[in-house]
């Protein structure tokens, strides 16, 4: 007879071996429901492997100019042809995926951290706090974006990092004021609860209460904002590029390529199309992810936006 020790290993087994079964049900299922959000999801996994691994993407060096070689259309051995410079244009757009990546991601993280922090603190403690708060949110949102970020850019451009922290800080900020709204909805419906009221009247703390049951009660209002935000970030990222506020050369950006590509777009449009449809995949990608993540978390909003 096994002893109750083997009993529990079994059991400890056997659930697992069925963890890989359920996630491997979970992903179709989620791809069956949500065709579009399973191509954003795997378009996303692949821009996140071209940011970290680019070279088993592309051989070729991004930044190596032949003048030779300039203006070439696509062919076997350029498969996207080359630019101005002589530069392989597929080298360029699968090593500019780090930068896109990381002002997206950059920018999600922070505004999400920033949004939570004065959504939940401005709809949990309401009163006037809340109303001079909506007040600054409202000149926040009255604000220029593209100028704000733009000043901010020029303000903070020698912090270390060159450029892109001051790129994802403004366009964090600019995210956040807007999301906050959303988070301080929320916080509010959140604070009216029984079990929050039980807990203030056990002697919770305002911070216990709005850590252990605010905080994990808005997260997926946090999630579905965070996903979609991603694809706003990277597409503000390449416009900021393309007037030449971007990541500074010789990194590559896909804006500042469609930039390069303005006077030329007669005599060689892939130096244009390419990038364009990069930023256009990505940002629909995301967008689509975005979508079905809320559709599952909350199915109440399915089909509405």
């Amino acid at each position: 007879m096994a002893s109750a020790s083997d009993t529990f290993a079994q059991a400890g087994l056997s659930e697992e071996r069925s963890f890989p079964q359920r996630a491997s049900r979970w992903t179709w299922r989620f791809a069956r429901e949500y065709p579009l959000g399973a191509f954003g999801a795997l378009f996303a996994i692949m821009l996140v492997l071209m940011a970290l691994i680019p070279g088993v993407f592309a051989s070729a060096d991004p930044t190596a100019q032949v003048l030779r070689d300039r203006f070439q259309g696509p062919s076997a051995e350029h498969w996207f042809g080359t630019d101005a410079l002589g530069r392989d244009l597929y080298s360029r757009i699968i090593f500019g995926a780090r930068t896109s990546i990381i002002v997206g991601f950059g920018v999600v993280l922070v505004s999400a951290v920033l949004s939570t922090f004065l959504g939940v603190v401005s709809g949990y403690y309401g009163g006037l706090f809340d109303t001079v708060f909506q007040r600054l949110v409202d000149i926040g949102i009255a604000l220029p974006g593209l100028i704000f970020i733009i000043l901010f850019i020029t303000a903070f451009q020698d912090l270390p990092g060159g450029q892109t922290v001051p790129i994802i800080l403004s366009v964090a900020i600019l995210i956040a004021i807007r999301l906050s709204r959303v988070i301080r909805s929320g916080a509010i419906a959140v604070r009216e609860e029984q079990y929050v009221e039980a807990a203030r009247a056990l002697g919770a703390g305002s911070s216990r209460i709005m850590i252990q049951h605010v905080v994990p009660n808005v997260f997926a209002l946090v999630l579905v904002s965070a996903s979609i935000e991603v694809g706003a970030a990277i597409l503000i990222e390449s416009a900021l590029a393309f007037l030449g506020y971007g990541i500074p050369p010789p990194t590559p950006s896909w804006g500042r390529m469609l930039n390069e590509a303005r006077e030329e777009l007669i005599r060689s449009p892939h130096l244009a199309i390419y990038p364009g449809f990069a930023i256009f995949f990505t940002v629909y990608s995301f967008n689509m992810l975005g979508d079905a993540v809320r559709d599952k978390l909350d199915p109440r909003l399915r089909g509405s936006r």
